[in-house]
């Protein structure tokens, strides 16, 4: 098993930060050009949420079946935990917590736990590249008030 963790600030306010991390919507969109998705729910995660999606890396690999669990959305603590597997990877647990600064803003920490046999180390790798890419679109959502 293989840990990332990656935390980024924001200049605003713990509830847009949670409220834009938590958007399906929002994530296809922080995405971009680097995961596509089928089958993503819509709205705000959930817990208990399951489902089965198709992921496409750059929008130009071949599919592949991806299962997403949603095993706590806590937005009262702002603590989100989700299990994962599926496109090589035999468990991706991803915990993402939001916090305020001392200047008013907020931090976004992303914690994830990677087992993927002998491409750990690659999937290790690829989730830190996945998650830092997610820091400027989140900025541009949040500065254009659309959270």
């Amino acid at each position: 098993m293989k840990t990332v963790e990656l935390i980024h600030t924001y200049d605003a306010s713990p509830e847009r930060l949670w409220a834009l991390a938590t958007d399906f919507g929002a994530l296809k969109t922080v995405m971009q050009g680097i995961v596509t998705f089928q089958g993503l729910p819509e709205g705000l995660t959930e817990t208990g949420q399951k489902f089965d999606v198709q992921v496409s890396l750059f929008g130009k690999l071949p599919w592949q079946p991806y299962h997403m669990e949603i095993v706590t959305c806590d937005d009262a603590n702002m603590v989100l935990r989700s299990s994962e597997r599926g496109a090589g990877v035999h468990s991706w647990r991803h915990t993402l917590s939001v916090t305020e600064t001392d200047t008013g803003g907020s931090c976004l920490t992303d914690h994830i736990e990677i087992e993927a046999g002998l491409l750990t180390f690659a999937f290790a790798k690829w989730a830190r590249f996945l998650y830092a890419a997610r820091h400027k679109p989140r900025k541009a959502l949040l500065a254009s008030g659309a959270f």
